[in-house]
């Protein structure tokens, strides 16, 4: 592609970014094994002593939450704006979002928008709509199971599989690159992700959930990535997941059989305890709700 042709296209990448990225494939085609090229933790860059610094998410920040409407988006939205921020809280159907309207209704800080994480043209005019405002942390929450029906050995629903990817993987790719520049002006300069454990394919000891399982492990590679790409402009690239927590994604009926299952509001001050972790020196890390880096 000729530079002209890729300033048109909106895909020109940084002369930096690409031979970053040749090196690296290399590296991997060749069984180059050191620690620069291993290890995600490790930034690329040369660090200040203020880049290393942790920097919570606290009163005066912008917060741009998916998924707002119910479960973990909507403790999100209530933690964050208990400390003061102001929550740009998302969901597809705000009109029947009751907790979340009446959430908004009471505090000026939260501001309710309409947002299908698979429709990356409503993606694009939100961010459009917002292109003055710096946002401190973009937070992927929204994300689906699939149905443990449509996840069978035997019985696979391919078309759920794709509607998993599109939700999981696709909604929040799409919501970094349309808002990257909005979190770049910002002070705190944070992109983050809910994973699950159940991406971690280090961690799988039994044959369950392949498509819930195959989006989050997708979507793990894909921020780390996105930590490497954007180590330059100093953006934050984050993964946290909440351990067992009793939402809709497990069945009432499952949740009492769970050893150490949590409530939404343990669950979401966890990762927010963790989001407040992240600086450049551990960008791209995924952290369990214990604050444990969760193995791959």
């Amino acid at each position: 592609m000729t530079d002209e042709k890729a300033k048109a296209s909106g895909t020109r990448i940084d002369r930096r970014d690409f031979f970053a990225g040749v090196a690296g494939l290399t590296a991997a085609a060749f069984g180059i094994d050191n620690a620069e090229a291993a290890a995600h933790q490790t930034p690329q860059i040369e660090l200040s002593d203020e880049d290393k610094i942790a920097r919570p998410v606290g009163e005066g920040a912008v917060v741009l939450v998916t998924g707002a409407n119910r479960g973990l988006g909507l403790e999100f939205t209530k933690q964050y704006a208990e400390r003061g921020a102001r929550i740009i809280a998302t969901a597809r159907d705000p009109d029947s979002a009751d907790e979340l309207n009446a959430l908004a209704a009471e505090n000026k800080n939260i501001t309710v928008e309409k947002l299908d994480v698979t429709d990356h043209a409503a993606i694009d005019e939100l961010a459009a709509r917002y292109v003055e405002q710096p946002i401190d942390l973009l937070l992927n929450n929204a994300g689906i199971g699939g149905g443990l029906e449509n996840q069978l050995f035997g019985k696979m629903n391919y078309d759920t599989f794709d509607q998993v990817m599109a939700v999981n993987v696709k909604g929040p790719m799409k919501m970094c690159e349309a808002f990257r520049k909005h979190v770049e002006a910002s002070n705190l300069k944070k992109m983050v992700a809910v994973s699950s454990s159940q991406g971690s394919i280090a961690g799988v000891k039994s044959p369950l959930l392949y498509w819930y399982r195959c989006s989050k492990s997708a979507l793990n590679m894909c921020m780390v990535n996105l930590a490497f790409q954007m180590q330059r402009k100093k953006v934050i690239i984050g993964l946290v997941t909440p351990g067992a927590t009793a939402t809709d994604f497990i069945p009432e009926q499952f949740r009492k059989a769970i050893k150490g299952i949590q409530e939404p509001p343990e669950a979401a001050a966890d990762m927010i305890r963790n989001i407040d972790r992240f600086s450049l020196a551990n960008t791209g890390t995924f952290f369990d709700y214990t604050g444990d880096i969760v193995p791959w």
